[in-house]
């Protein structure tokens, strides 16, 4: 992390959530950061969405983010019903926590401005229902791309093959970002076709 990009005293307290817990899958400090960033840029009345909520350390970024708005939605989803029940109690009301699997809640989530695929359903599955999620002009974030992070084949292979599967999508311009674990952002073209 940078010592320029502080952590915001919400994303404090997620870091500790996850610590207590035992859970080293939280989002990194360099895709915390964009995160916030990218949540200060979705338009008003915008929706965010994470896939993969885990002790609410990347969520905490995107309110953090927010700062003061409550015009934007921001749903999370997490399969973990005591990690959703923990993070649940520790955000904003505007904040939508839904317990269960990607695969199972995504025909009721709607389309979105910002989404941030860091679970396995929605991201290493699934994964051309998270792209049709993404609004026409929004953003799609991915983490976790760093083949050289990965020891089996198999896992390098899903990797290759998301980063393949979203370049190969007309309708999104694509960004690698070599830092923190690999990042990807994809925009939707505003028409909604190609971009």
């Amino acid at each position: 992390m940078s010592p320029r990009t502080p952590r915001p005293p919400r994303v404090l307290a997620a870091a500790e959530r996850a610590r207590a817990r035992g859970f080293r899958a939280s989002s990194g400090d360099g895709v915390g950061p964009l995160l916030a960033a990218l949540a200060a840029a979705v338009p008003d009345g915008g929706r965010v969405l994470e896939i993969g909520t885990g002790a609410g350390v990347g969520l905490a970024w995107i309110v953090s983010g927010l700062g003061r708005r409550r015009d934007v939605e921001v749903v999370t989803v997490e399969a973990d019903a005591e990690l959703a029940a923990d993070v649940r109690g520790d955000v904003p009301g505007y904040v939508d926590v839904r317990t269960g699997r990607f695969e199972d809640l995504h025909p009721t989530l709607g389309t979105y401005d910002l989404v941030f695929a860091d679970a396995e359903g929605g991201k290493w599955t699934d994964f051309d229902r998270t792209r049709d999620l993404v609004r026409p002009g929004g953003v799609l974030v991915l983490d976790d791309l760093d083949e050289s992070l990965y020891t089996r084949p198999e896992h390098r292979a899903t990797v290759a093959a998301v980063v393949a599967d979203v370049h190969a999508d007309p309708r999104f311009t694509v960004a690698e970002l070599a830092f923190d674990t690999g990042l990807l952002l994809a925009t939707r073209a505003r028409d909604g076709g190609t971009a």
